[in-house]
């Protein structure tokens, strides 16, 4: 297993975005999840869903929604986890 951070990201209050990673060998499987770097205590800060395109034969593109869960603007990590 190995793991990394692809991205960061900044959200403002209440916003979504969507970003792609592309390039990704089929064959891997890859876990996508989402690290807050903006300190808030008492409850979730974001949330995600991470969908799937299959580019060709041997590549797969990742498409990641996030969501900011709070009134303030937060920053956050997209890391990723291969486990095999």
């Amino acid at each position: 297993m190995y793991t990394g951070v692809q991205w960061t990201g900044t959200l403002g209050p209440g916003a979504s975005n969507r970003w792609f990673t592309w390039g990704w060998s089929a064959g891997k499987h890859v876990v996508w999840y989402m690290m807050p770097t903006t300190p808030r205590n008492g409850a979730p800060e974001i949330n995600w869903t991470v969908e799937v395109e299959r580019a060709d034969a041997g590549a797969c593109t990742y498409w990641i929604t996030v969501r900011n869960l709070t009134p303030i603007t937060v920053t956050f990590e997209g890391r990723y986890a291969v486990l095999n």
